[in-house]
């Protein structure tokens, strides 16, 4: 089965959505609607749209805790993510999980993931159940350069380099861990490096580049799915927010964000489009108007969806048969002690 053909302007729409989604996110934030962390993707959109573009809607996708672009572009409802931003029962992990933890098994988007290169080994898990299985699914494993150095990164490449997993780690490299340059964290020049250690093929695409970042995974999934093998790819981005909501990115100067503001991904593949006589400026803006109203009626959706009841309070805390009247069952001290032994309190002098 190969992928669909997703239509450019489609495409383009998609990334206008996650950027006036993501603005509506920081609004709502500001506002106090939102709470925890928020982590914002402006400035990234044609890494995850280009990857999708490349993908069938049955293949895999995992991420980090950046992940609401992540679930829009694999095909969650905008109603659905700003429901989970907003902590309501209607959102795509039920209002449990939050900003880091979008869920949504039928578009088969397994996280947000919070810890800082915990979910690479769960892509390699991902990876190792469609080859047992025989299917010729391929999983795709975002996470930021951040990542690289956590030992769980190592450990999962090494496992899908022994085993042959159908796998593209995809490094989104913004150029900053937090608020360290990723020239003072890690040793390489080239992040792509990382994966040769392994005998992993690696790749680097210009993550700005709708185009470049689809054509290239179009490229390594269709090696995967001839010969299951493991593959690297480092999209080189930026991020206009700063790392979450609570950072003023004062470790960057205006000039060095300006530079990358010029090379908006949106603004690029808009220019190309109009170029080739596929995009008008109408259409254009008719593609922004609608994602802003899409964006604006999923803050109205949030706000009037229920919030989770208080009895689900600890549901998914403890096992079957460990709640009871809605709550975690107590420790009787007579558990703790030998059957037959006194209570504390007659054992009192």
């Amino acid at each position: 089965m190969l992928p669909e053909q997703r239509d450019e302007v489609e495409m383009l729409a998609l990334m206008l959505l996650i950027r006036r989604f993501e603005e509506r996110a920081s609004q709502q934030y500001q506002a106090q609607k939102i709470g925890g962390f928020c982590h914002l993707y402006i400035g990234q959109e044609a890494v995850v749209c280009g990857a999708v573009a490349a993908t069938r809607r049955d293949d895999y996708i995992i991420t980090a805790y950046r992940d609401h672009a992540h679930a829009l572009a694999r095909g969650t409802s905008p109603e659905a993510c700003m429901a989970e931003l907003f902590g309501k029962e209607t959102g795509c992990s039920r209002g449990l999980g939050g900003s880091m933890h979008f869920f949504d098994r039928q578009n088969h988007m397994y996280g947000g993931h919070a810890i800082v290169g915990a979910h690479v080994p769960l892509a390699a898990g991902l990876a190792f159940a469609c080859k047992y299985r025989n299917e010729d699914r391929v999983t795709l494993c975002f996470f930021g350069d951040g990542a690289i150095n956590q030992g769980a990164f190592h450990e999962a490449l090494n496992l899908a380099a022994l085993y042959k997993l159908p796998v593209v780690f995809i490094c989104e490299n913004n150029l900053f861990a937090m608020g360290t340059s990723v020239k003072r964290s890690t040793s390489l020049k080239q992040i792509v490096d990382r994966a040769e250690g392994y005998d992993i093929p690696g790749e680097i695409v210009d993550g700005m580049n709708f185009r470049e970042v689809r054509d290239k995974l179009a490229e390594i999934i269709t090696s995967i799915r001839k010969e299951s093998h493991p593959a690297f790819v480092e999209a080189r981005t930026y991020r206009y927010r700063g790392h979450s909501m609570s950072d003023p990115a004062s470790y960057r100067t205006k000039e060095e964000l300006e530079k990358y503001r010029l090379d908006d991904p949106i603004t690029r593949l808009r220019a190309q489009l109009t170029r080739e006589g596929k995009l008008t400026n109408e259409q254009f803006d008719q593609l922004d108007k609608r994602g802003k109203k899409i964006a604006l009626d999923s803050v109205k959706f949030a706000e009037e969806s229920p919030d989770p009841p208080l009895e689900k309070l600890y549901d998914y805390n403890y096992a079957n048969g460990g709640m009871e009247s809605g709550r975690p069952r107590p420790v009787e001290p007579a558990q703790e002690r030998r059957e037959g032994a006194p209570s504390p309190e007659k054992a009192k002098p």
